[in-house]
């Protein structure tokens, strides 16, 4: 059996890890994880898109689903504020579209006025749907995870890896709006 050491040895020599963005071991470290984090993004939208639809007919997008749930969790409204918040959004515009596509769609009702009066909650249908979901989640991806024992222990390192990386790219994302340069 090959060793971690010896399997790094090969795939450093069998893979060109160069990237246009790193130049350094550590930069191409990042600029890896950066691709990773960026596949995983795709691949859990796909998965709450197929989700969703494997529980009920609406047609939403992943970040939709990801709304809904987000709007049920805790059992308590939420303002728009609360949800780009939470889901650590400023496309204010794109989420009031989705806003608007789950009401129709019955799955979520909005209650209040004004600018900060508004409030959105799940409905019976969003309950049920949302309540479905879980148990198809339980089914699929939280038994499939249950198969790999080091996991759990793997997600939790994993959650706090790209907690402090948001904190970084936040700070990166601010300093370069503070300091951009303007075009000639």
């Amino acid at each position: 059996m090959v060793g971690k050491r010896a399997l790094a040895r090969l795939k450093s020599k069998a893979f060109d890890r160069s990237w246009h963005l790193s130049r350094t071991p550590a930069e191409v470290d990042l600029t890896e994880i950066e691709f990773a984090i960026l596949r995983s993004n795709e691949a859990f939208g796909r998965w709450q898109a197929e989700c969703l639809a494997n529980v009920c007919d609406f047609s939403a997008s992943g970040a939709e689903s990801v709304l809904l749930h987000l709007i049920r969790m805790n059992e308590r409204p939420k303002t728009i504020k609360d949800l780009a918040q939470l889901a650590n959004r400023t496309d204010i515009p794109n989420l009031q579209y989705s806003l608007r596509k789950l009401i129709k769609g019955g799955l979520v009702v909005r209650r209040g006025s004004g600018r900060t009066g508004v409030t959105y909650s799940v409905t019976p249908t969003g309950r049920k749907i949302t309540d479905d979901y879980a148990e198809v989640r339980k089914v699929l991806l939280v038994a499939a995870i249950r198969s790999f024992p080091e996991l759990p222990r793997r997600l939790a390192a994993a959650t706090q890896t790209v907690e402090i990386l948001t904190v970084l790219y936040e700070q990166a994302a601010r300093d370069a709006a503070t300091h951009r340069r303007t075009r000639r």
